[in-house]
C-alpha cells in the first residue's frame, strides 16, 4: 500500500510540474517561425525527467533567424486533417538511390554557393531547380563552351563598328537525388567542390565524414517499420500500466516501446553495476527489480524495445561530479536551466563511459536498441550562451566533433553485442544547414547512428514555418516537410541512418492557435511519413497516455 501511495503521490508532483512548465511557456512559438532570410536556431531548456517534451518544447523557444529554408511553401487548407492529401501533394519515387556499393564509386562533388541554379542544358536556357549549399550531386561530365559575344563600338567618325569578342563557360553536367526523385540537370563548374569540408561550416572542419556502414545483427534483423511509443520509469514500474500498453499494441499497429532506462533526472530502470561503478551507489530497489521478467514479458508479446538513455543532461552525476559540470564564467557556479538542473559537459570522457556501460547491461537484458537523447550541448541562443560558459573543453574540440566521438564511441563498444543506435535530434536539425549550437549536424549524426529521430512535433515550429499560420494546426503539412528536408539530407551520404521522427500525441495547449491531437491527427502525421515512404515513427505523450491513437 505504502508503495502504491507513494507511485501515485511521484507521478502527480511530476505531472503538477509539467503543468506548471506549460503555463510558463504559453505562446513561445510566436514570432520564431523561419523567413525569408532566416533559419531556425533554437529556445530555451525546460523540465522533468518525466516529460521528454520539455526536450521538444525547448526547440520551440530562443529560436534566432538564421536564413531561408529551401523547402517549398504551400498553401493552407481549412481543415487539413481532413484533406491531407489536398495540401500537400505527395512526390511520386521515381527513383531509388543507387546501391551503396556502386555509389561509393561515383565521381561526387559538393554545391558551394548557398543557392547553385541548376539548367536543363549546357547553355543554360532555363532553370529547372536550385540546390542549398553542400549538396552532393554526381559528376557525369564536364564541358566548356565558347560563348561569342558582339559590341557595338562608336568610332571617332561617328560611325559603328560590331566587334567580336569570345570568352570560356565551364559547365558540369550533375544528377541527384531530391524530394524523391533522381534528376539530371547542368551547372556552372564554378558551383561544385569536390571537398565536403570546403562547403562545410567552420566547425566541421575536423569532423570524419568517412563512411559508416550499418549492420544488420541476424539476432536481431533491423527493422524498418518500427511504430512506438515512449513510457517513463513509473510507468514501467506498473504492471497494471504495462499491461494496459501491451493491450493497446496488440489492438493497433503499435509494435515498439521507448522505455527510460536512464531518464532526465539520472535516475536507473533497474539495478546495474555502472550505477555502483561511476556514481557510487546502489540502492535494494529499482522501478523494475526483475528486468529479466520485464523484458521477458515483453518479447513474448513481440514488442520491439528501445533503451532510452539520456547523455548529458544528468544531475545525479554532476552531484557525484561537480568538476564536470558546465560553469558560469561570471562566477564559478554550475549552469542551469530554468529547471535548475546542472548539465555536464559532453566532452566528459567519463560520463561517456557511464552512459555507455548502462547501455551495455541494457543490450545484455534484451533491448533491441539503444536512443540516445540529450545527445546534444544545451541550447545556446544561436551560440550567445558559449560566451557566457565554461564546457570544460580541455581537448579543443568543436560541438559537432565531441558529439560525433560519443556516438563513434558508443557504437564500437555495442556493436559487438548486436544492438542497433539511435539519436534524437531537434526537429529544425534537418532543415538547417549547421548545428544550431547544439552539436547537431545532420550529416555527421546520420553516419554514424542506425536510426536518427528528429523530434518534429508541429507545436515546435514558430509561426511562417513552411508557409504555415500555425504549424500545430497543420499536423500533416508540418511533418511532410520537416521529415523531407531530412530525407533529402540523407541523399548526401553513402550510409545513412533511417528516418523515424518523433510524432506528437499531445495538445500544446500554450500555442496560440493551436488545435486538439486526438486520433485524426495523429494519422495525418503519420500519413504524412507515409507518403514520404517512411513506415516507422514514436509517438510523445508527457503523461503517457496513449488512448487517442484509437479515438
Amino acid at each position: 500500500m505504502n508503495k502504491q501511495k507513494k507511485f501515485i503521490t511521484t507521478v502527480l508532483g511530476a505531472i503538477a510540474i509539467y503543468l506548471i512548465a506549460i503555463t510558463t511557456t504559453a505562446n513561445v512559438t510566436k514570432g520564431i517561425g523561419l523567413t525569408n532570410e532566416n533559419e531556425s536556431k533554437i529556445k530555451q531548456e525546460t523540465i522533468q525527467p518525466l516529460v521528454k517534451q520539455e526536450e521538444k518544447i525547448e526547440q520551440s523557444t530562443e529560436i534566432e533567424q538564421k536564413e531561408k529554408i529551401n523547402t517549398p511553401t504551400i498553401t493552407e487548407e481549412k481543415n487539413e486533417v481532413n484533406n491531407v492529401s489536398n495540401n500537400v501533394i505527395p512526390l511520386k519515387e521515381e527513383t531509388q538511390l543507387s546501391t551503396q556499393e556502386n555509389s561509393i564509386s561515383k565521381n561526387y562533388g559538393f554545391t558551394n554557393k548557398l543557392k547553385s541554379t541548376i539548367f536543363n542544358d549546357d547553355h543554360g536556357t532555363k532553370v529547372i531547380d536550385t540546390l542549398r549549399k553542400a549538396t552532393r550531386v554526381e559528376i557525369l561530365e564536364e564541358k566548356t563552351n565558347e560563348v561569342k559575344k558582339e559590341s557595338k563600338i562608336k568610332k571617332k567618325d561617328g560611325t559603328y563598328e560590331i566587334k567580336v569578342s569570345t570568352h570560356t563557360v565551364q559547365w558540369t553536367k550533375i544528377q541527384y537525388n531530391k524530394n524523391l526523385k533522381t534528376i539530371m540537370g547542368w551547372t556552372k563548374t564554378a558551383n561544385i567542390s569536390k571537398d565536403i569540408h570546403s562547403v562545410s561550416p567552420e566547425n566541421l572542419k575536423d569532423v570524419s565524414f568517412t563512411p559508416v556502414e550499418k549492420e544488420n545483427y541476424p539476432d536481431n534483423p533491423k527493422r524498418n517499420d518500427v511504430r512506438g511509443i515512449y513510457l517513463t520509469v513509473y510507468s514501467a514500474a506498473s504492471d497494471k500500466k504495462m499491461d494496459e500498453i501491451i493491450s493497446l499494441i496488440k489492438r493497433t499497429s503499435l509494435n515498439a516501446v521507448v522505455i527510460d532506462v536512464k531518464d532526465d533526472g539520472g535516475q536507473l530502470l533497474f539495478k546495474t553495476d555502472a550505477e555502483k561503478e561511476y556514481l557510487g551507489v546502489s540502492f535494494n530497489k529499482y522501478p523494475v527489480n526483475d528486468i529479466q521478467k520485464f523484458m521477458q514479458k515483453l518479447k513474448e508479446n513481440n514488442i520491439y524495445t528501445i533503451a532510452r538513455i539520456v547523455s548529458f543532461k544528468d544531475p545525479r552525476y554532476a552531484k557525484k561530479n561537480p568538476d564536470k559540470a558546465i560553469i558560469k564564467l561570471a562566477d564559478g557556479k554550475p549552469y542551469t536551466n530554468s529547471d535548475g538542473v546542472i548539465w555536464v559537459s559532453a566532452h566528459d570522457r567519463n560520463l561517456w563511459k557511464y552512459n555507455i556501460a548502462v547501455a551495455k547491461e541494457a543490450a545484455k537484458a534484451g533491448f533491441n536498441e539503444i536512443q540516445f537523447d540529450y545527445v546534444r550541448f544545451p541550447a545556446s541562443n544561436g551560440g550567445k550562451l558559449d560566451k557566457q560558459v565554461n564546457y570544460r573543453n580541455t581537448n579543443g574540440e568543436t560541438k559537432p566533433e565531441t558529439i560525433q566521438k560519443y556516438l563513434k564511441y558508443a557504437r564500437k563498444e555495442l556493436s559487438p553485442l548486436g544492438v542497433y543506435i539511435a539519436a534524437d535530434i531537434y526537429g529544425q536539425v534537418g532543415s538547417s544547414s549547421d548545428d544550431m549550437g547544439l552539436g547537431q549536424h545532420w550529416e555527421v549524426i546520420s553516419n554514424e547512428v542506425d536510426f536518427i529521430c528528429p523530434m518534429a512535433y508541429p507545436s515546435h515550429y514558430g509561426k511562417g514555418v513552411y508557409g504555415l499560420a500555425v504549424p500545430d494546426a497543420k499536423p500533416y503539412s508540418t511533418i511532410y516537410h520537416s521529415t523531407l528536408d531530412g530525407v533529402n539530407r540523407n541523399n548526401n551520404i553513402n550510409y545513412p541512418a533511417n528516418v523515424r521522427p518523433w510524432l506528437q500525441a499531445f495538445t500544446a495547449k500554450w500555442v496560440k492557435g493551436h488545435i486538439p491531437y486526438g486520433k485524426p491527427e495523429i494519422d495525418a502525421q503519420v500519413k504524412a511519413l507515409k507518403d514520404l515512404g517512411i513506415d516507422e515513427y514514436l509517438l510523445w505523450s508527457p503523461t503517457n497516455k496513449y488512448g487517442i491513437v484509437e479515438k
